[in-house]
């Protein structure tokens, strides 16, 4: 969901890191949507080659989504195809995670191949050559041949750090004339709720690489892309294919041919929340119900990565007991543990257990695990601004789950009728609970009923927390400029006075940027897992 202190985080990310213009434009298409280039240079009231500019710019941040499209034309005009873009919330805000995601790789794959990965995420996306280029030249390692780059790429891309790049314009096929909904359905009734439904949906769906190819690097004649791939998907990655549409009038998109057929790379956004949501459930599980709950459904998270199958949010793959065992005894302090252990922190985790126990199998809901993050978080919020009484009325009314009357609530948590009513009332008006007023025997006798509405609640705090990191995130540029003069002095003059400034300089930052770490881990609960 993009909120509106989401998009002016966003627009304020990408304004530090390329600039106003470019910024201005991804402004214009997260408040309006997908749009055509002719309509950014109409809103943004920018000259078309600098919209043109910037949009290129986005495109290799991997910030916006180009894709062609027909439509129809004016009148006695014949269709043509029209190239849009979209842009990628999600991914701008992914900037804030980036020190996130290099410690993960420096963490699982060393020096060397952070410093591959740290230049990708400052460029958006390469192709190979110019990676081992670069690490040749900015390399602090000893061996820099090709060879050993090109092995520690493989590393990078066998662990899903880095992936290729979506194709630059994928063009979305009209749907036949003879192709009604109804016949769709009818068609693949058990695949309905898979279809992407609006056109961004489509246009993501078909600019994604191949699963054979996504990790695939092969290097043939001085390009990684192979041959029999090319030979059998002609159409990806290229800017309105004319093979099938030749006919067709076209606005001409932002990429050159050049540009168009060559291989590029990016940071595998995907792999790297997967990785820290599986760590915010550990965590949780670990608090709440102990260490055997931590080690079994670590144990399970890896099973399931390395089955390739796809952990989403919802559910683990089913597993055998054996398997879990297996690896549970893997793990620091699971050597211990017996199947019976594993059971019970099994169903401490949600998982039933099985009538016969012959080839037992459990699958652990994740999402459970999720809404109890996210239920801690909005409850710790609640209590620290609202106090103790108001975070018992919040936490009943979030348990029930239904409408409950003022005196019901105040005798439940033991709170004074008229405190309780000041209370609610505050947390309503702050949009924390949600007011029924029912009338009974005409305007006589009023009940004001209270509940959580947990979908407008968890829209609300994010767009706070939004707020509160793009707040965190100009305090550190203030703090920046206020000392930037002392930041220019060299190390060993910084005594007396100075050196006193610098303290105080450093300290604020480190307690500022571990706050804003602290609240993005809070955001990816609400937003991202």
């Amino acid at each position: 969901m993009v909120t509106q202190h989401g998009i002016k985080l966003a627009t304020y990310l990408v304004s530090t890191q390329w600039g106003a213009q470019n910024s201005k434009v991804l402004e214009c298409l997260l408040r309006r949507g997908t749009l055509t280039l002719a309509q950014i240079v109409r809103f943004t009231e920018l000259s078309r080659e600098n919209v043109r500019q910037s949009l290129l710019v986005l495109i290799h941040q991997n910030c916006i989504q180009a894709f062609a499209i027909q439509r129809e034309g004016g009148f006695g005009e014949a269709p043509k195809v029209i190239t849009e873009y979209m842009p990628l919330f999600d991914n701008v805000i992914h900037i804030m995670r980036f020190p996130k995601f290099i410690q993960i790789v420096s963490e699982e794959l060393g020096k060397e191949c952070e410093e591959i990965f740290e230049g990708l995420l400052q460029h958006g996306r390469l192709p190979l050559g110019e990676i081992i280029d670069r690490h040749k030249q900015t390399s602090t390692q000893g061996n820099c041949s090709t060879d050993a780059v090109l092995e520690t790429f493989n590393k990078l891309v066998n662990a899903r750090f880095v992936e290729r790049c979506p194709a630059p314009e994928p063009f979305l096929e009209p749907p036949a004339e003879d192709e009604t909904p109804a016949k769709k359905r009818g068609a693949k009734t058990a695949k309905v709720s898979e279809l992407p439904k609006t056109i961004e949906q489509r246009a993501l769906a078909a600019a994604a690489p191949l699963d054979s190819v996504r990790f695939l690097v092969e290097i043939d004649n001085g390009s990684d892309i192979p041959e029999k791939a090319n030979e059998e998907h002609p159409n990806d990655g290229k800017v309105g294919e004319k093979r099938k549409h030749g006919s067709l009038k076209s606005d001409g998109g932002l990429m050159g041919n050049h540009e168009k057929k060559e291989i590029l790379w990016r940071a595998n956004f995907e792999e790297f929340m997967r990785r820290l949501r599986h760590k915010a459930c550990i965590a949780n599980v670990r608090s709440r119900l102990g260490d055997d709950s931590r080690i079994v459904l670590s144990a399970v998270l890896e099973l399931s990565r390395r089955s390739e199958t796809k952990v989403k949010t919802e559910s683990t793959a089913s597993l055998s007991l054996d398997d879990i065992y297996d690896e549970v005894i893997k793990n620091e302090g699971g050597l211990g543990m017996n199947l019976e252990r594993i059971r019970a922190a099994l169903v401490q985790l949600g998982c039933e257990m099985p009538m016969i126990q012959i080839d037992e199998t459990y699958s652990i809901d994740l999402k459970n695990i999720i809404d109890a993050c996210q239920n801690e978080e909005v409850e710790s919020i609640v209590l620290k601004r609202y106090g103790r009484e108001a975070h018992r009325i919040f936490r009943l009314l979030s348990k029930a789950g239904h409408l409950l009357e003022s005196h019901k609530i105040a005798d439940a948590t033991f709170v004074d009728k008229k405190d309780a009513i000041k209370i609610l009332y505050k947390l309503w008006k702050d949009d924390y609970l949600q007011m029924e007023k029912v009338t009974i025997g005409g305007a006589r006798q009023q009940f004001f009923l209270w509940k959580v509405n947990k979908g407008t609640l968890h829209e609300h705090v994010l767009d706070e927390m939004y707020h509160a990191a793009l707040n965190l995130r100009l305090r550190i540029q203030h703090e920046q400029e206020q000392g930037k003069e002392i930041l220019l002095v060299p190390r060993e003059k910084l005594v007396g006075e100075l050196g006193k400034k610098f303290k105080r300089l450093r300290k604020v930052r480190i307690i500022l940027e571990s706050c804003l770490m602290n609240l993005d881990d809070a955001l990816m609960l609400f937003h991202d897992f």
